[in-house]
């Protein structure tokens, strides 16, 4: 027994200090996974059972100018990783088909690793997305969908940046951080009462592109000769982004396509109509 547990320790040290990228090692929560892996595990309870307990015989709270100034911090630091994606990548020369992680610590290659870095933080501040939900006791909005992504983003960027902070992988945060500026801006939109939000049903069409433009991003390194950027990527990342398309498309279809069929009761005749009432439109 004692001999397993030192192979299993070793292969943790193997795999967290000889296969990652030392030039993140010393970012902040980079040093090993255990703190992320509380984060997200904390989150998980607080979603799921810790904070409707602690709402139950509460007032939602109201969160207006708190949610204001966190929608435009998304925006701005959304907005930044964008830009930085542009200047430090596509208008450099990344190459869309397949791009290997540059290694070498030459300043441009050390700011692209800040911001894979950065990127990686705010999928941490994305958890609390639920938690003002939570707050608000807003739980019909607490799907496992919204769950599953956050808690999987959380730490799939993680590894990203201990391992792959870079290369191929760009596109991804590219295309996500611009999403992100999008849908914050309509959630800012909304809270200062800006406009309509007719726009809501194109953000969730917006979201599903995303991941059908990672699908065939990931699809397209399959099959593209070996560029230095480890093909076994694509192995987790189409199978995720295949279970995300069909989860948003789920999503999609019951709030904007599928039509509320009016109850019917037992001899037929609907339920509205039978107590007098007219049919919802």
């Amino acid at each position: 027994m004692a001999t397993l547990l030192h192979r299993i320790y070793q292969g943790y040290l193997y795999i967290n200090d000889e296969l990652s990228d030392p030039r993140t090692g010393n970012y902040l929560f980079m040093s090993s996974p255990w703190t992320t892996l509380a984060i997200v595990g904390f989150y998980l309870y607080f979603v799921r059972d810790l904070g409707p307990t602690i709402m139950m015989k509460r007032e939602p709270f109201k969160l207006e100018k708190v949610m204001q100034l966190y929608n435009v911090t998304q925006i701005i630091i959304c907005a930044y990783i964008f830009y930085k994606a542009m200047v430090l990548a596509w208008l450099d020369g990344h190459n869309i088909i397949c791009e290997p992680v540059n290694y070498s610590t030459d300043p441009k290659s050390l700011e692209k690793t800040r911001v894979v870095w950065l990127f990686f933080i705010v999928k941490l501040l994305d958890l609390l997305d639920t938690v003002f939900f939570v707050l608000r006791k807003k739980g019909n909005q607490i799907s496992f969908l919204h769950i599953y992504h956050h808690a999987g983003m959380a730490f799939g960027t993680w590894a990203t940046t201990k391992f792959l902070p870079g290369g191929h992988l760009i596109f991804l945060g590219t295309v996500n951080s611009f999403v992100h500026v999008v849908m914050y801006s309509h959630y800012l939109a909304t809270s200062l009462r800006i406009g309509r939000t007719w726009w809501k049903k194109y953000i969730t069409q917006l979201q599903m592109i995303q991941f059908a433009m990672l699908l065939i991003h990931y699809v397209v390194l399959v099959f593209v000769e070996d560029c230095g950027f480890p093909k076994w990527t694509a192995a987790v990342l189409i199978p995720q982004n295949v279970f995300m398309m069909v989860l948003f498309g789920d999503f999609y279809y019951k709030t904007y396509i599928k039509k509320k069929t009016p109850k019917v009761s037992q001899n037929g005749v609907g339920s509205e109509a039978a107590n007098g009432k007219p049919k919802s439109q």
